[in-house]
């Protein structure tokens, strides 16, 4: 069997976290390495006195959990504690704080661990969410430290508490990273109980328990990359220069924000990534596509594609100088969706994902065309040039303005100011309208005036209104 040590060392020497220290560039100042603390919390309640494998559980965890701490001690950036419960009070104490850290953090302290594991013996109860709650004063204050917890019990919470929402509420509070849980000699399955608490392990087998231990430590401390292929609907690595956010879906906060970049040969850059959380990535095109759960190998370069083909939305105004409109507005939505995809004022050009959109243009009266954008196209939108309609009449009264359909229907497009002066100009479509109108002063509806026009682009349309 190859020594436990030899294996960690290789494990950190193969992600370059043993080697030299790189050289700094000589305009910037070289970056300081982050700390890592790895807080291991260890159920030492009376259950830990049952045989595993011909030993008690809690002999096998303390000789395992030793061999680790010396094998992590010459790790320059790497800081360790111990913290264990159910090992002060005996079990018919029924005492529910029996949680202590028993070795602060510091560098290079496999001694003392080691010390201290031989004293603890297995008493009590299983106070897990006390424990957790102890553990977030563990920590010291400092917030570019990546903070990592480790539980290794044989049991669940045997005091009233829910560890599962005090871990993921320490969590949002960024005491600590997603923790790892090892359930060791499970002879019962409790796994499902206790995953919800963070990256759930069952070491059934006490070989087991010694991969899952190396492995949570190799992964604490491997390196982890990303590369993220953005492509057309063919596949082409061809989409770039768009931001991404990598968002913490445990706490819903966004942890990396980057711009999108491809080199001369069309490759992605190689982002560092902690894979100790758990992420949703957001590509920001427009709309946004949201990939949750990423799949993300610890120590591993991931490569990640998703298909983001994109168009262009060139919104133009009609040409006339000056326009009567001034800035006329776009509403951008997915066909059948009601939802907003963006808003733009006219004039400008905006990147879309392909796809089949309906754009609302903010003209009197509005005006909706679907439109179809493809990848690597530009699809051109704009309107007719606006005539000008002029209410020349002072009277005061309500009234309002319709569309005259080709079916000789009528759509409401605008209500006159109540009860205010009908004097009014108004930019509006070309076509043909009806002005109804009555005045403030009449005394029946009877006495509405109804005028027909029509509107052309670049003139002025008068209509009169006369009281009755």
């Amino acid at each position: 069997m190859i020594p436990f040590g030899r294996v960690l060392f290789a494990v950190l020497v193969a992600f370059g976290l043993l080697a030299a220290p790189a050289r700094a560039q000589p305009s910037t100042a070289p970056e300081k390495p982050r700390v890592t603390r790895i807080l291991f919390l260890l159920d030492a309640s009376g259950s830990m006195n049952a045989p595993w494998e011909g030993k008690p559980r809690m002999e096998v965890a303390k000789a395992l959990l030793a061999k680790m701490v010396d094998s992590l001690n010459a790790y320059p950036n790497l800081e360790l504690g111990l913290r264990a419960y159910g090992h002060l009070h005996d079990k018919d104490e029924n005492n529910c704080e029996d949680s202590r850290l028993e070795v602060p953090f510091a560098r290079k302290n496999a001694g003392p661990i080691k010390d201290k594991l031989k004293q603890i013996e297995p008493k009590g109860n299983t106070p897990i969410t006390y424990s957790l709650l102890q553990s977030a004063a563990d920590f010291p204050a400092d917030k570019t430290a990546r903070n990592v917890l480790i539980l290794i019990t044989d049991g669940l919470e045997s005091c009233k508490g829910d560890p599962c929402a005090t871990s993921v509420a320490l969590q949002r509070k960024r005491v600590f990273l997603k923790p790892f849980v090892i359930g060791i000699g499970a002879e019962r399955e409790f796994g499902k109980q206790l995953e919800c608490l963070g990256q759930y392990y069952n070491a059934a087998e006490v070989k087991t328990f010694r991969t899952i231990l190396n492995d949570v430590i190799a992964q604490t401390l491997a390196k982890t990359t990303v590369s993220v292929n953005l492509t057309d609907e063919n596949g082409r690595p061809v989409e770039t220069n768009v931001n991404m956010t990598f968002i913490n879906n445990v706490t819903e906060q966004p942890e990396y924000n980057y711009v999108h970049y491809r080199d001369a040969k069309g490759q992605p850059d190689v982002l560092d990534v902690d894979a100790l959380q758990s992420y949703d990535l957001v590509i920001n095109t427009v709309p946004p596509v949201r990939q949750q759960n990423l799949a993300i190998k610890p120590g591993k370069a991931n490569v990640l594609t998703y298909k983001t083909p994109q168009g262009t939305l060139n919104l133009q105004n009609p040409q006339l100088t000056p326009n009567p409109y001034g800035t006329v507005q776009a509403v951008v939505r997915a066909q059948a969706s009601p939802a907003t995809v963006v808003a733009r004022a006219f004039g400008g050009k905006q990147k879309l994902l392909a796809g089949n959109y309906e754009v609302e243009i903010l003209t009197l009266p509005r005006i909706v065309r679907r439109i179809s954008i493809k990848q690597g196209q530009e699809t051109v939108v704009t309107y007719d040039a606006p005539g000008t309609l002029n209410i020349i009449s002072d009277l005061k009264g309500y009234g309002s303005i319709y569309r005259l359909n080709q079916d000789d229907s009528q759509t409401w497009v605008y209500n006159l100011p109540d009860g205010g002066s009908s004097k009014i100009n108004l930019p509006m479509q070309p076509g043909t309208y009806r002005l109804v109108f009555r005045t403030a002063t009449a005394t029946g509806s009877k006495f509405t005036d109804a005028r027909t026009f029509t509107i052309r682009s670049g003139q002025t349309t008068s209509v009169s209104i006369f009281g009755k």
